[in-house]
């Protein structure tokens, strides 16, 4: 096989065309209990990541979100609640995660204000220039071909547009990192099978986060995209981090 034939599924290298079907097999396999594993994983801390993404982005009134693997729509509640009004179309690979979300939608009455939308990043089924806000939160190292990702939000988000993607990404501190890599290939994993019976997906979801580039790496893909005044933020010593652009 060919370089341009493959990829890397966690540590494991995989054909291209078989990793999207693998990738929607792990979330279909967590959906039910994957907001639970969020808060335990992160010790809740993700909640304040997705706060900080929401304190840098400012959501305005009347604003259109396009929140790519937006799963069960975690990102998008946050988004319409600082809006204050507004409309985001949620778009995952995994139905199943969708199905979670429209059940949070349902009971939080905010059914008229959300879509969701079976999709791929890679290939977003959405005409060009057509949303204000484009958002993808621990998703874009899933993809295949992140970068095809970011061009597809490019394409996407109008002209004033803005791109915001929150990532696992890599400690500065080579000690810190070590520990950090101790707790997340020896417990999470645990975790997993100990809260959704499922070992093997969580110990992919880790080794997709020692696979995805670092902050400057990263902030090269936004610039190559086409974005401008792309920046990043490290969150939790960059354990997370967010990275801005915007289409002008």
């Amino acid at each position: 096989m060919s370089d341009e034939q493959t990829t890397h599924f966690g540590y494991q290298t995989v054909r291209e065309e078989e990793k999207a079907g693998r990738v929607r097999g792990v979330f279909t396999s967590v959906a039910s209990r994957y907001d639970v594993m969020n808060d335990v994983m992160s010790v809740g801390i993700h909640r304040l990541w997705k706060d900080a993404m929401m304190d840098w982005l400012a959501p305005r009134p009347g604003q259109k979100l396009l929140d790519v693997a937006g799963g069960t729509g975690d990102v998008s509640f946050r988004f319409l609640g600082r809006a204050g009004h507004g409309h985001a179309t949620v778009c995952d690979l995994t139905e199943s995660m969708l199905v979670e979300g429209r059940k949070r939608a349902e009971a939080e009455r905010l059914e008229d204000s959300l879509d969701w939308v079976a999709g791929d990043a890679m290939a977003l089924p959405f005409p060009d220039n057509s949303f204000d806000v484009y958002t993808i939160s621990f998703g874009i190292r899933n993809v295949t071909r992140p970068q095809k990702a970011l061009d597809e939000a490019f394409r996407v988000l109008r002209p004033g547009g803005r791109l915001m993607v929150l990532e696992f990404s890599q400690i500065p501190n080579e000690m810190m990192q070590k520990v950090y890599d101790l707790y997340s290939f020896n417990v999470i994993p645990a975790m997993g099978q100990l809260i959704a019976n499922d070992r093997d997906s969580y110990q992919y979801l880790v080794e997709s986060i020692r696979r995805f580039p670092d902050q400057e790496t990263f902030l090269g893909m936004v610039e190559a995209a086409g974005f401008e005044q792309a920046k990043y933020r490290n969150l939790s010593m960059g354990i997370a981090c967010l990275h801005s652009g915007w289409k002008l």
